[in-house]
């Protein structure tokens, strides 16, 4: 897995990239009440609002982490938001995405990397 600065994790699956929050992240947020994902088929920039998060103490964005065009999005979510707090860095993905460049993973953190990030 890569992470972001903004405690995305990213984990590729054959030509895809499967994108969720942080354990971290979700402990920081707090019990997710509701979340909206981007539109299935959308193409995004890196750095674009792309997901909603409300929790009981604040609304967050996710942005994208690079760009690509979102393929698939776990609707689970929409239904039980529950769930990111459940299992953020398993079950609890918010989308997947084709990238246009996969060595720009090359760039992002490794999970030794984040852990010293979030000290």
């Amino acid at each position: 897995m890569k992470f972001t600065e903004e405690h995305e994790w990213l984990r590729v699956e054959g030509d895809e990239v499967v994108v969720g929050i942080t354990t971290h992240a979700a402990e920081q947020l707090g019990d997710v009440v509701f979340v909206e994902l981007p539109d299935e088929g959308a193409t995004v920039s890196k750095d674009d609002e792309i997901v909603v998060i409300e929790s009981v103490k604040a609304a967050s964005d996710i942005l994208a982490p690079l760009d690509g065009e979102i393929t698939e999005l776990n609707e689970v979510l929409v239904e039980e938001p529950s769930k990111v707090n459940e299992d953020p860095e398993g079950e609890a993905w918010f989308f997947k995405m084709k990238i246009e460049d996969m060595s720009a993973l090359d760039d992002m953190m490794d999970e030794a990397a984040y852990k010293k990030y979030i000290g």
